[in-house]
């Protein structure tokens, strides 16, 4: 199996993972793991074109790099701000994650991960 087709696959099993924590209320938690869909989308990227090694957590970053603009830059733009305020006690001005991302927030965030992932799907036949 090649690489970009792992990390699509990643991606797609961290989807049904995504969907779990956001059927049972962990919006923070979805948030997050919608990033990673994403990111690890956006590697699989990259490594089927080439790429030997991608050093960077940024979805934003990865979308410029590859010349992946539009919706999915847009997406990156809103993703990547879950990629430690989600997870880490002392990234939020008070309180704790848990408390601070709503359904809404989780849902949105599972559109643009899917949104991603539709894209390098297109790009990396499994």
């Amino acid at each position: 199996m090649e690489r970009g087709e792992k990390w699509l696959r990643q991606a797609l099993d961290d989807l049904e993972w995504l969907a779990d924590s956001l059927a049972a209320g962990h919006y923070a938690q979805s948030c997050f793991v919608a990033q990673q869909v994403a990111e690890k989308a956006m590697k699989a990227i990259a490594y089927a074109r080439g790429t030997e090694i991608v050093k960077t957590h940024s979805i934003l970053a990865l979308a410029r790099a590859l010349s992946v603009n539009g919706e999915i830059e847009k997406a990156a733009q809103v993703l990547d701000q879950y990629y430690m305020t989600t997870r880490y006690p002392d990234a939020l001005p008070d309180g704790y994650p848990g408390e601070f991302f709503t359904a809404e927030q989780a849902s949105e965030a599972m559109r643009l991960a899917t949104l991603v992932l539709s894209r390098a799907q297109g790009e990396i036949p499994l």
